[in-house]
């Protein structure tokens, strides 16, 4: 007890040392995506499947390869997560095709290899990024023009169909299911 004129107070007993500090309420972690509806589920596998499969019947008409491993990855993202700005048509066409060009300047500049196919996919990313394209698939695209050196304006142009082609069964796909798709065009 203190005295300090006429008044008393009592001062507050030490903290036990054992007691514990005042703890802030953890914040819980996002645990993984909910389950998908079973019609959801098989509509968008079926819209997938059929999307790369339709990749692979125009290619054997036109006798020119349409399915590239970052064309399945898109189709990938159009059909499971149509609401994401991944997945929008302005993303999966003018990604893929910005990050094509991208990979067709490094490799003018750099020739085919490892080196310039590294280069090729980071820089894709900033073109996007700038083009407001989002789409990481098309990284990959980068890398494969630099290593690969196809012929420029046919690859392009085939990539352009193919990208087009995903988007449209991605259109049918979000209809079967109900689903919105796309959020936005442009």
């Amino acid at each position: 007890m203190t005295t300090t004129g006429t008044a008393t107070t009592e001062a507050a007993p030490a903290p036990a040392a054992s007691a514990p500090a005042a703890s802030v309420p953890a914040t819980p972690r996002p645990g993984p995506p909910p389950r998908p509806r079973p019609r959801i589920l098989l509509a968008s596998t079926a819209g997938s499947v059929a999307a790369l499969l339709l990749l692979v019947a125009v290619g054997t008409v036109l006798d020119q390869p349409l399915l590239i491993p970052p064309l399945a990855a898109s189709m990938a993202l159009v059909a499971g997560a149509p609401d994401l700005p991944l997945s929008q048509p302005r993303s999966v066409v003018g990604g893929q095709l910005l990050s094509a060009l991208t990979g067709f300047a490094v490799l003018a500049v750099a020739g085919p290899g490892l080196w310039g196919a590294a280069v090729a996919g980071g820089l894709a990313l900033g073109v996007m990024m700038l083009a407001r394209t989002p789409h990481s698939p098309a990284a990959a695209t980068a890398v494969i023009v630099a290593l690969q050196s196809p012929p420029l304006w046919s690859f392009l142009g085939l990539l352009a169909l193919a990208s087009l082609l995903l988007v449209v069964v991605g259109l049918g796909s979000a209809r079967a299911t109900g689903r919105t798709y796309p959020a936005y065009w442009f």
